[in-house]
Formats: structure tokens, sequence, C-alpha cells
């Protein structure tokens, strides 16, 4: 009995693949138009692609800058140190890369008047939509702005989660543009050359507390030596 050798199969076919190839091929005189169930298709899938990029270029964009603050939710146990570190304060207080606003909306809750710097446009929405729900839309402002742009002389406390290449850059902008009675809270990364007068958990979740007269004079220079 003979045997039969068996081929390799060819690949099934993609009508729909068949007709666009077709369809946009400038050689053939006689290339068919795309049915209404092909242009559907293609509208949907064009229209799929657009929402998937316009959802995901704001979280993705700022991985481009030279320096990105990453969106990385603080954690319960760094909320509770951030205000453990800020007892006894008051004013107005101002989170640096506010991301999903937990820092904003819970100092306002405590009574600061509180203010969130964000780049990405979502976020942001999310922030403000939080503020609302809660019932802090006067007392939490969410705003869509580059940090480098922003003037801090007017806040009495700053919250940064920063990353470890912009600390020292962030460091030079504080002592330029910060009232010496202000504080500063630095969450994960310390600043690199002030020294904390606060240190507040353990690891991921720790906190370091700096008061700007203890680096910065009346004059605005650089001190060491100044009064806690």
């Amino acid at each position: 009995m003979a045997s039969t050798v068996k081929t390799d199969s060819q690949p099934e076919k993609c009508d729909f693949c068949e007709e666009i190839n077709r369809a946009s091929a400038p050689s053939d005189p006689n290339r068919p138009k795309l049915t209404r169930a092909g242009t559907i298709i293609l509208g949907v899938s064009g229209a799929f692609f657009v929402g998937i990029y316009a959802l995901t270029a704001p979280f993705l964009l700022p991985a481009l800058r030279r320096i990105c603050l990453p969106f990385v939710p603080a954690t319960t146990t760094q909320v509770k140190n951030v205000f453990s570190a800020l007892s006894g304060r008051s004013g107005s207080l101002i989170d640096i890369g506010s991301g999903d606003g937990r820092i904003t909306l819970e100092a306002a809750k405590k009574g600061f008047k509180a203010y969130g710097v964000e780049l990405n446009t979502w976020l942001v929405l999310y922030s403000k939509i939080a503020a609302w729900r809660q019932g802090l839309s006067h007392s939490a402002i969410f705003m869509k702005q580059d940090l480098w742009k922003t003037n801090l002389s007017t806040y009495n406390n700053i919250v940064i989660f920063g990353v470890e290449q912009m600390m020292q850059q962030f460091e030079d902008k504080l002592s330029k543009d910060l009232d010496p009675s202000s504080c500063v809270v630095a969450c994960r990364f310390p600043l690199p050359s002030w020294e904390p007068v606060a240190t507040v958990g353990i690891g991921v979740d720790t906190v370091w507390l700096y008061k700007v007269n203890k680096h910065k004079d009346v004059d605005g220079r650089d001190s060491d030596s100044s009064p806690v």
C-alpha cells in the first residue's frame, strides 16, 4: 500500500486582509472598492487605536523628558508619615507631582489650603473629580503645571515625591524660591545637601522634614548655621 506524504498546509487566507491588499494596490486597474463591512471595520479599528493613544499618551510622554516624576501612588503609611512630619503646621501646602491627589486631599481634610501640581492631564481630572465627590473642591486645588515653572514662594509647606536624579536641582530651586519660614517634606528620596530636622518612617515609606530657615538666612543666602 503506497504511503502518502503530507505537505505543509498553506496558511489560512484572511478574506478581509486580501480585500485590503487588493483595494490598496495601485497597479491593479480593476482593484475593488472596500465593501461596507470593510469600511466599518477600518473605521472601528482606527477609532480604537486613536482612543488607546489618547488614553496612554499622557502617561507615556513624560517618560521622554530628561527628568520626569513617574506616577507611583503614595501608600497609606507614606501619607500618614507626611502628616506626622507636618504635625503642628498650618497654612498653605503644595504637593509636587500630586498624582491621584491623595496627599492634597488629605491636606485639605486637615485644614491646609491645599494645592496639587501634576503634568498628567488625566490625573489632574481624576483628582478634581475626587475633590468634588468629597466636598473639597474649594480647599483642594489641582493644576496641570510644570514644577520647574511653579513659583513655590507663596507656600508654607511643600511635599515632594521625587526621583533621585532630580533632587539636587529641586534643592537649588527651594533655596531660591522659599520663604525662611517654609517647611519641605521629601518622600522616597532625601534632599542631597540639606540636613533634615526629622525623619519619619523606614524603607520606602520614609519621609524627611526640612526647615528652610536652617539653610537660608533672611537675606536669602544659603546658611547651615541659622537657628531651626
